[in-house]
C-alpha cells in the first residue's frame, strides 16, 4: 500500500474528512486531497504529526512509497546544505574582501605619501586571504557537487 492509500484509510478509519485532517495539520484541504491522490507529497514535518495522530511509526508511512521516501531524503539534505554553502561562500568572500583591501593600501602607500602599516604581519596579508579564497571554494565546490540535483 503507498503512501497516499494508507492517508486515506487511516483518515477514514478514524471518520475523519479532509477538512477535519487538515485543520489538525494545520493545512488546505486541497493539500490534504493532493496527498491522497498521489499528486504531491507532504513535507517531513507533516509525516511526523500523521504519524503522531495515526499512531504509526514514521517508518510505516515513509517505506510504504518509494517517491516519499527519495522526497524525504532531498528534503533534508536541502535543509542542511544551505548553512555549510553559506558558510564557505562567507570565507571565499572574506578573502576577496582582504585581498581588495591589501591591493589598495599597497596602492595608496605606493602613490600617495601615506605609510600605512598592515596589522599582523606580512604572512597573514600575503596567504591569508588567499588561503581563505581556496577553502571556501573548494568548500563551496564540494558540497554543491555533493547536493548536486538530479
Amino acid at each position: 500500500m503507498n503512501f497516499a492509500e494508507k492517508l486515506k484509510n487511516e483518515r477514514k478509519n478514524r471518520g475523519w474528512s479532509q477538512e477535519e485532517l487538515a485543520g489538525k495539520l494545520f493545512v488546505s484541504r486541497q493539500s490534504v486531497s493532493k496527498w491522497e491522490n498521489g499528486q504531491n507529497y507532504p513535507s517531513i514535518e507533516i509525516v511526523i504529526k500523521l504519524s503522531d495522530l495515526f499512531g504509526v511509526t514514521i517508518d510505516e508511512l515513509l517505506r510504504s512509497d518509494e517517491e516519499l521516501k527519495e522526497k524525504v531524503i532531498n528534503d533534508s539534505k536541502q535543509l542542511a546544505h544551505p548553512k555549510l554553502i553559506a558558510f564557505f561562500d562567507i570565507l571565499t568572500f572574506l578573502g576577496v574582501i582582504l585581498l581588495i583591501l591589501k591591493i589598495g593600501v599597497l596602492l595608496l602607500n605606493k602613490f600617495t605619501a601615506l605609510n600605512i602599516t598592515l596589522l599582523g604581519g606580512s604572512f597573514i596579508w600575503n596567504f591569508g586571504p588567499l588561503l581563505l579564497i581556496i577553502v571556501g571554494g573548494i568548500g563551496t565546490s564540494a558540497f554543491k557537487e555533493k547536493y548536486k540535483e538530479d
